[in-house]
């Protein structure tokens, strides 16, 4: 038997990367991108996450008042997807919190929860 998750927190401390430091032109990550993404999976704690459909909690401590809020969010969803096995599409719901802290004490902090929503289909499995 399966035991269902009812959720999932995980904490990081580690400075969040903007999408403006994310891409170099339209199609490449960036080299500040790639260090970052090879570092969160480094981080990030194996393990799984509950089924899909999701709602999210993401809470970025920032040293920087100028940082808008919802920046590192597609760099953090699309690296928590690699990490994890899921499709970001099925995020039905996101929570976002900014706090400011001193430098050097920056921080991540993501909770993946499952969420009842009559809008989520199970994706057609793939013909083989």
């Amino acid at each position: 038997m399966t035991q269902t998750m009812e959720y999932r927190e995980i904490a990081i401390r580690m400075k969040p990367l903007s999408v403006n430091d994310a891409w170099q032109g339209k199609r490449y990550k960036s080299d500040a991108y790639e260090a970052y993404e090879m570092e969160m999976l480094l981080r990030l704690p194996p393990g799984r996450i509950p089924e899909p459909p999701y709602r999210v909690y993401y809470e970025f401590g920032f040293s920087n008042r100028q940082c808008d809020f919802d920046n590192p969010c597609k760099p953090l969803g699309d690296i928590l997807q690699k990490k994890y096995g899921f499709n970001d599409n099925a995020i039905y719901e996101a929570h976002i919190v900014k706090r400011i802290v001193k430098r050097g004490e920056e921080y991540i902090h993501v909770r993946i929860e499952h969420m009842e929503t009559e809008d989520w289909k199970e994706p057609k499995k793939k013909k083989k």
